[in-house]
């Protein structure tokens, strides 16, 4: 009896996986500069042409990492907004939640410190563009309910969305990434406080 062959997408997809699941590992406990080609295609068995196939190079694996854990983190923001009672409360709470992520080994070390190193300004990173439109639609709900003061949706978001990267990049670079934490939460809980209404918001 003949083994049916998987179809060549999923063959694509798995290998595409292996290499990102492999290269993950090293970025986040070596580093992407001393994280070596070979040892990370050796571990996913597979060799580094499969690499530089589905990749072109070790910057591009490094993006599509960096890909992977943007959506896993947005998944838990989504849950942590969801939970929250009220829209007002579930939007600060996503944005803090974003923050304290830096404190993370993998993310502190991938996203906020090798990311932008080798990739350049986070702002030009294509999440960004994905990651202010949701913010704006957040900001325009709330200011249709009423919550918040009268300001340009998008504006804001882009002004919120700012000071939560640095706030992350800072924390990710501390020597004392926890204490930096707090410090940074309780600043910017303070400063999203001013959109609220006078009346309170809640």
């Amino acid at each position: 009896m003949k083994t049916a062959h998987k179809p060549r997408s999923e063959m694509i997809m798995e290998t595409r996986a292996k290499l990102v699941a492999s290269a993950r590992q090293a970025f986040g406990t070596v580093g992407y500069a001393d994280a070596s080609m070979d040892d990370f295609t050796a571990a996913a068995g597979l060799t580094r042409g499969a690499l530089y196939h589905h990749f072109g190079d070790k910057k591009g694996l490094l993006q599509a990492v960096i890909a992977e854990i943007d959506a896993e983190m947005s998944q838990r923001l989504t849950v942590v907004s969801a939970r929250a009672e009220n829209h007002w409360q579930g939007f600060v709470d996503e944005c803090v939640a974003y923050i304290e992520m830096a404190v993370e080994p993998e993310i502190q070390r991938i996203v906020h410190r090798d990311g932008p190193s080798v990739l350049g300004d986070p702002w030009s990173w294509p999440t960004q563009n994905a990651c202010i439109r949701a913010m704006t639609g957040s900001l325009e709900k709330l200011q249709k309910e009423g919550l918040i003061s009268s300001i340009d949706p998008e504006a804001a978001a882009r002004l919120i969305s700012g000071a939560s990267l640095h706030a992350a990049l800072w924390i990710a670079n501390s020597d004392d990434p926890e204490a930096t934490s707090k410090r940074a939460v309780k600043a910017f809980t303070v400063l999203l406080e001013g959109l609220l209404r006078e009346r309170g918001g809640q």
